[in-house]
């Protein structure tokens, strides 16, 4: 393989005026027509990556700025629960054994976890507030932006492989995830056909 077609190159910031103020046109978009719809918001995603990229980190700083000791406690609980899940995910027999030789202990600890989740709900909702509303803010924008010529050939260079973009491998691992789910799911629902019922 080419070498210069591996290279991933980082696509440029696009004009205030191109994204957002006065040479941008905006449509609602056909939702009845998902093929249209879904090539305009992927070849926005494609064209303007860039702007989403930085558009999310100043609204994620804005949330922050907005509630800081939420998002920070917000991102502690996370954290926290992310790290009990992979520690008892991978220390079964350790976790099972201190069940059974500490029953009064263990309750307790599942009841502070509850507290503690219930108590930094608040917190957690601040912290997905601050990763969601970025998402769905490029989202509405990729889906309402009309295509300038500009774009169009910048996908297709993108498309015929000349040049490789963070947003482009991001987006082909998105479909070969979404393959494999729905593979996984066509071969449950053929063995669940196939299971005899009585």
């Amino acid at each position: 393989m080419n070498k210069k077609k591996m290279e991933v190159e980082v696509s440029p910031l696009r004009s205030l005026d191109d994204f957002l103020l006065e040479s941008a046109r905006f449509q609602i978009p056909n939702f009845k027509d998902f093929e249209k719809w879904g090539n305009r918001v992927i070849n926005n995603l494609l064209y303007y990556q860039t702007n989403y990229f930085l558009l999310s980190v100043i609204i994620f700083i804005l949330v922050g700025v907005i509630h800081p000791t939420k998002m920070l406690c917000g991102m502690l609980a996370i954290g926290v629960a992310f790290g009990l899940f992979y520690y008892l995910t991978n220390a079964k027999r350790s976790a099972t054994k201190f069940k059974k030789d500490h029953p009064v202990i263990s309750v307790l600890i599942v009841l502070g976890g509850g507290y503690f989740i219930v108590y930094m709900l608040g917190s957690v909702i601040v912290f997905l507030l601050g990763i969601l509303l970025p998402i769905m803010v490029s989202f509405i924008h990729a889906s309402m932006r009309l295509r300038n010529v500009r774009n169009k050939l910048v996908n297709k260079m993108e498309v015929i492989g000349l040049k490789r973009t963070p947003m482009g491998l991001f987006l082909e691992a998105l479909a070969e995830w979404y393959k494999f789910i729905k593979q996984f799911w066509a071969a449950a629902a053929t063995s669940k056909q196939m299971v005899p019922t009585e």
